[in-house]
């Protein structure tokens, strides 16, 4: 059900042109995205909820405090999408350049500049993060999606990596699989899906999600980390 996968871009089909119409009725009003007035008082820059151009911030995408650390949009559907680049994550041994170093990366809206984490040298890698699923669109199938590439020298990853997702059902066991970085194509940002969940508001909260490998013993170089997506599978 999961595996490498490099980023798709779907490019939607355009409809035929409907004949023209003289009638003067007016499109219904587009129904607020869920919980979008809470989620944009964290807007930064801040974002007016009554701007005639909201919708239109909102499919280019918002960020939000901390400051360029999340980002915040809508998709086709109106769903609620996230991106934590990879400050906004917990990476062992990040802060030691040494280890791993922090580069700028562009992001849309208005090639906005972001950091990412490159892999210099480990042997423990661990990488986490948390997001609250009451900011997300109920009813929703969801996905978390790891946002990495490799360039060489890269080595180090014949061993599989582990992924696990953590929901916030006591019920629910989590998420787990192994995925092998080995084949990525180089030098090209790719998608890592960790696991889906379908979001509910009786059973919202804290979701943990995780790449992670601790046990071959071995040196891993050339990983490059941009952050982690929640996402609408549509």
């Amino acid at each position: 059900m999961f595996g490498n996968k490099e980023s798709e871009y779907f490019v939607p089909v355009k409809n035929e042109a409907s004949p023209i119409s003289t009638s003067t009725k007016k499109a219904p009003p587009v129904k607020s995205p869920h919980n979008c007035e809470a989620i944009l008082r964290d807007a930064d820059p801040p974002v007016s909820v009554s701007s005639v151009n909201l919708f239109e911030q909102l499919r280019s995408g918002v960020f939000l405090k901390p400051t360029k650390q999340i980002k915040y949009w809508v998709d086709e559907r109106n769903s609620n999408c996230f991106m934590l680049f990879a400050k906004n994550l917990s990476i062992t041994w990040s802060d030691d350049p040494n280890y791993w170093t922090w580069f700028t990366d562009t992001e849309s809206p208005n090639e906005t500049v972001v950091e990412a984490a490159e892999l210099e040298n480990v042997c423990w890698l661990d990488i986490v993060g948390k997001f609250d699923t009451r900011n997300l669109t109920p009813g929703i199938t969801y996905e978390v999606v790891f946002k990495v590439k490799l360039e060489d020298p890269a080595y180090g990853w014949d061993m599989p990596v582990n992924l696990k997702l953590v929901l916030p059902y006591s019920k629910e066991k989590p998420q787990e699989q192994k995925v092998s970085l080995r084949e990525l194509p180089r030098y090209k940002w790719v998608d890592i899906r960790v696991g889906e969940f379908i979001t509910d508001k009786s059973a919202a909260g804290e979701i943990t999600f995780s790449m992670y490998e601790h046990e071959a013993g071995v040196w891993k170089k050339g990983l490059f980390l941009k952050g982690v997506t929640i996402r609408p599978k549509h």
